[in-house]
C-alpha cells in the first residue's frame, strides 16, 4: 500500500515516515506535501492508496484538500494526523477514515492503516455523509467515537448493543466498547431497522439475538451471539416484542 504524507512540518513528516516504514505492507512515497495544494497534485501524479494528512497547513489546509478528494470517484483513503482534537466532526464530513492525535503512536497508526484496507470504496464514500443521511433518512454505515486514540469509526454491522448510563451511551462492539454522547433515542430512530429495544436503557442488534431465558427470580435475560459469558436484562414490558421478533427469525 502506497502512503503519501502531507504535513507542513518537516520533522513531523520524517517521524510519520519512520513509523510507516516500520509497519509491514506499507511504503512511504518519497515525494511529500507541505500543504493541501501539493497533496492534491501528488495524489493526481502518484496515485497513493492512503494519505496521512495534517489539518492546519498554510494555503489549502487538510480539510479543504480532503473535501476536494470527496469529489473524486477513486480517491485515496485519508487519515488525519493532527495536534488539534476539535476538528473531528469536520474530518468525518469529508470522509476521513481515521483521526489520530499527535504525537501519533505506532500502534494507533497501524490500526488506522489497517482500517483503510477493510473499507471498500462505497463505504469510504459514505463515511462523511451523516448530515446528508439525516435529510434522506438513511442511517450511517459507521459510528464515530472519541477515544484516547483520537476518533474511532465502528461499523454499524459490528455493534452488539447500546446501553445508556446517565449522560453517555456505551457502544459494545466486536472488539471492545466506546462511549458516545448521542442519545439512545436518536440511535433508535436512526438504526431501528437493525436494533431492538429490550429495556428503557438498552438496544441490541437484532441479528445477534441468540436466546431469551427466564431466571429463577422471574427476570428475563438475553443471550447474544459472540458474548457467551454475558447476558442483558430484558424488561417485562419489552419481552413480548423480543419474543415476536425471535419467532420471525
Amino acid at each position: 500500500m502506497k502512503v503519501l504524507i502531507a504535513d507542513d512540518e518537516p520533522l513531523a513528516r520524517e517521524r510519520l515516515a519512520r513509523l510507516v516504514d516500520a509497519l509491514p505492507g506499507y511504503s512511504v512515497l518519497q515525494d511529500m506535501a507541505a500543504n493541501g495544494e501539493e497533496a492534491l497534485k501528488l495524489i493526481d501524479d502518484l496515485h497513493p492508496d492512503i494519505v496521512l494528512m495534517d489539518i492546519r497547513m498554510p494555503g489549502m489546509d487538510g480539510l479543504q484538500a480532503a473535501a476536494r478528494l470527496c469529489e473524486q470517484s477513486n480517491a485515496p483513503a485519508v487519515v488525519f494526523c493532527t495536534a488539534h482534537g476539535e476538528y473531528a466532526l469536520e474530518a468525518f464530513q469529508v470522509s476521513a477514515v481515521g483521526y489520530l492525535l499527535k504525537p501519533v503512536r505506532s500502534e494507533d497508526l497501524g490500526d488506522a492503516l489497517a482500517k483503510t484496507q477493510r473499507l471498500n470504496r462505497v463505504q469510504l464514500a459514505s463515511l462523511g455523509k451523516a448530515s446528508a443521511n439525516a435529510d434522506t433518512h438513511q442511517p450511517r454505515s459507521h459510528i464515530s467515537a472519541r477515544t484516547r486514540r483520537g476518533v474511532e469509526l465502528i461499523p454499524v454491522e459490528e455493534v452488539l448493543y447500546f446501553i445508556a448510563d446517565h449522560k453517555y451511551v456505551t457502544l459494545r462492539h466486536c472488539e471492545g466498547e466506546v462511549l458516545l454522547d448521542e442519545p439512545l433515542k436518536a440511535l433508535e430512530d436512526e438504526f431501528g431497522d437493525y436494533f431492538v429495544r429490550i429495556h428503557r436503557n438498552a438496544l441490541v442488534a437484532r441479528n445477534r439475538i441468540e436466546r431469551l431465558q427466564r431466571g429463577s427470580m422471574g427476570h428475563f435475560h438475553l443471550q447474544l451471539k459472540g458474548l457467551p459469558n454475558e447476558t442483558l436484562t430484558v424488561s417485562r414490558r419489552h419481552v413480548p416484542g423480543v419474543r415476536k421478533l425471535m419467532d420471525r427469525m
